[in-house]
């Protein structure tokens, strides 16, 4: 018994971060959608082209005419709006011709409808106001309540009139008494209906039932799946709500719908969660479509909330901006500092140098100094060894460094002595002889790595056996007897090092761009790990056991 808390907390625990690994995946989605919507369009416009190719038949009736029409304008309704009107009113010509009082008042509620939609309040209201009720055909009257809902509805939008929105509702309960009660559209509109009057759990159930039926490319889809997002919105339930929101807009976007409603809600969830960018990104691509399609109520709706997002991000923006100039600032006074470090040590090594050569010519009753510097020198080098044996990096190399410099300056020492000892004895031709070989520089690069594959593999005394278990099975590198690192393992015990650059990196190592290049491509190619990860695993070897 006491195990079951325990046991319903984790998979409490568990479903929640289930519904955000879900949410999450339809937002990832979406983001690419939003940056793919000249895709869908291009498909939108095509399927438009084609339609247009029919009016260019020769011998068209007037019906066959009026019905191309009427299926571009269903087309351009909520993509482009201004086409729609364009051909709904050439059918509105079209109709007058036909003399079917059917055929004109099918267009004129048509055209009412496209006008309401496009802020052409006065327009739709006066096709309205003369269409005769009782006139219509039976299959007509749907779409006469239909349009008479949507008149009220998206001008209580515009003026922000909770009468008209009173008027709406009435229109969309008669227009539920004209519908079959088991078409998709009657139940749409019924549960859309409940939901705001507050029925909201039977509103959830009729419309979860729907997502199931309806295909994802109709664009009853998106409606159902923004009314869905309302329902997750009244109840709190903001994971669900932004998959439905989400699955609303994936499907608009799909289908090129750009007059929608489901990204700017989307928006402003992640605006309240404090996120700025993705909630201007969907902002952004919200107000883009409703000036593209040129839906007015849609324009003015988005356009409040457009400016505060704007705000917001913009404020953003330039608070990070004044943190990256704070930043440069002080990487700028960082790097005058080490400058300056740099030029001091370089000074105290070459005055330890100079010192050095003094008391080395020095007269014998320097003796008991030179034994107390040999003394300090002794407490020097026990504080090396200390050192030495610490775990910090930094402080490790730079003691080889300085050991690597002082042998080094030695050698040009003596390779200036017998340089000038040839000069000296005009021995020209092997003057020239030596100048002219690279005997001298190929041996110390081979010093060099050899230096450098010991210290490192001191510090990293695994890395060979970690850098292979980065690597498929046949794929693992095997040194030659001797061999401490080859020249692909120096490579990437470099970029341990921290020196990505391919530049530095065949710098060093004597190698071509192009070699450099070519190895860490292949190393990439043969990984066992994900090829992005690669180097960043390399560069992460030791730091377990460094740690510890």
């Amino acid at each position: 018994m006491r195990k079951l808390p325990i046991i319903l907390f984790l998979y409490s625990l568990a479903t929640i971060v289930s519904a955000n690994d879900i949410g999450n995946s339809y937002i990832n989605e979406l983001n690419k959608a939003i940056n793919n919507k000249k895709y869908y369009d291009e498909k939108k416009e095509q399927k438009i082209n084609s339609l247009k190719q029919l009016l260019h038949i020769s011998d068209l009736s007037l019906a066959q005419e009026y019905d191309i029409n009427f299926k571009l304008s269903k087309e351009y309704r909520k993509y482009r709006m201004d086409s729609a009107v364009y051909y709904m009113e050439k059918n509105h010509d079209i109709a007058k011709k036909l003399n079917s009082m059917d055929v004109i008042n099918e267009t004129n509620l048509n055209l009412s409808l496209l006008y309401s939609a496009t802020g052409m309040y006065l327009e739709a209201k006066d096709i309205l106001n003369h269409i005769d009720r009782k006139s219509l055909s039976e299959k007509l009257v749907p779409l006469y309540f239909e349009s008479n809902s949507q008149f009220y509805g998206h001008y209580a939008q515009s003026n922000d009139r909770h009468a008209y929105f009173q008027i709406n509702e009435a229109y969309r309960d008669s227009l539920l008494t004209a519908l079959d009660s088991s078409s998709v559209r009657y139940r749409i509109t019924y549960a859309e209906k409940i939901f705001y009057q507050g029925q909201i759990e039977i509103a959830e159930n009729r419309l979860l039932k729907l997502m199931d039926e309806i295909p994802e490319d109709d664009p009853d889809y998106a409606f159902v799946a923004y009314l869905l997002g309302k329902v997750y919105e009244n109840k709190k339930k903001q994971d669900l709500q932004k998959k439905y929101f989400a699955l609303s807009a994936l499907s608009d976007i799909k289908n090129s719908i750009k007059d929608n409603a489901s990204l700017q809600s989307l928006a402003l969830v992640y605006y309240e969660e404090g996120d700025i960018d993705q909630a201007y990104k969907f902002t952004k691509s919200s107000i883009d479509d409703a000036v593209f399609c040129n839906v007015r109520f849609r324009t003015i709706g988005i356009s409040e909330f457009y400016s505060i997002i704007n705000t917001a991000y913009q404020a953003k923006e330039a608070k990070q901006k004044s943190k990256l100039q704070l930043y440069l600032i002080l990487i700028s006074i960082l790097t005058v500092f080490l400058i300056v470090a740099v030029i001091y040590v370089y000074k105290q090594m070459k005055r330890v140098s100079r010192i050095r050569k003094e008391l080395y010519r020095a007269n014998v009753k320097l003796i008991d100094l030179n034994q107390g510097i040999t003394d300090t020198n002794k407490q020097l080098k026990e504080v090396n060894i200390q050192l030495s044996e610490s775990n910090h990096i930094k402080e490790e190399y730079i003691a080889h460094f300085f050991d690597l410099c002082s042998t080094y300056i030695t050698k040009l020492e003596d390779y200036r002595k017998s340089l000038n000892k040839k000069a000296a004895n005009n021995q020209l031709d092997d003057l020239f002889k030596t100048l002219k070989s690279t005997a001298f520089v190929d041996n110390e690069l081979e010093e060099l790595y050899k230096n450098f594959d010991n210290i490192f593999l001191s510090l990293y005394p695994t890395f060979v056996e970690d850098f292979n278990t980065l690597l498929i099975s046949e794929e693992q590198i095997v040194l030659k007897p001797g061999e401490l690192l080859n020249t692909e393992l120096r490579i990437f015990a470099l970029i341990r090092l921290g020196i990505t650059d391919s530049v530095k990196i065949a710098s060093f190592l004597r190698y071509s761009l192009s070699t450099i290049y070519n190895y860490r491509t292949k190393a990439r190619n043969k990984a066992a790990v994900s090829r992005d990860e690669f180097e960043n695993l390399v560069m992460r070897i030791g730091i377990i056991q460094k740690n510890r």
